[in-house]
């Protein structure tokens, strides 16, 4: 028998979905690989799920609005729903946009990488040919409502090297519900 807890839900052990959030190029997509393979879970890749048309624009450096990302939030949603023991890169900019995964997958936990604008700015530059170009970091920024202080999330410095990262969160999904209220780490 393994000393490992159950990560079934109703075992105590109720976080079952994580989205890795926050602005581009946060490192969003390193972290939830790193925790994906940790956790054993599942990871989806938030920007895999843009419509052709949403890719355009971001190719085009035109910023996308609420109403484009509603599509692109069912579907994330539909997937959360879906299946448990999931991490999701998702932007997730606005509140609106959280609490609407949140409606999908009432047990949904937020790790938040936090960084400066222009950190984010230098790490897009470094990944050419990626959708999203260096010329809408600054509209992520004006987006960006700070999730800090919401319940379920986990504010973190994407400065930080990634196996501290991936460890943290590790840690705090493994604590049972009532106790995934973190600090900022």
């Amino acid at each position: 028998m393994s000393d490992t807890p159950s990560f079934q839900p109703g075992a105590g052990f109720a976080p079952q979905h994580l989205v890795v959030m926050g602005v581009a190029g946060c490192g969003k997509s390193s972290l939830a690989q790193a925790v994906s393979r940790h956790m054993d879970w599942r990871l989806h890749e938030g920007d895999d799920y843009h419509s052709p048309e949403n890719v355009r624009k971001m190719r085009a450096g035109i910023a996308l609005t609420d109403d484009d990302r509603a599509g692109w939030l069912q579907r994330l949603g539909q997937l959360l729903a879906a299946e448990s023991g999931v991490v999701l890169t998702c932007s997730a900019l606005r509140r609106a946009y959280r609490d609407r995964l949140r409606a999908a997958a009432p047990d949904l936990r937020f790790a938040f990488m936090g960084l400066s604008e222009e950190a984010a700015r230098q790490r897009v530059a470094a990944r050419p040919g990626h959708i999203f170009p260096v010329s809408l970091v600054a509209s992520q920024f004006q987006t960006l409502e700070d999730p800090r202080g919401e319940p379920g999330v986990l504010a973190l410095d994407a400065l930080q090297p990634l196996d501290q990262l991936c460890q943290h969160v590790c840690d705090w999904l493994r604590q049972p519900t009532s106790q995934t209220q973190a600090p900022q780490a």
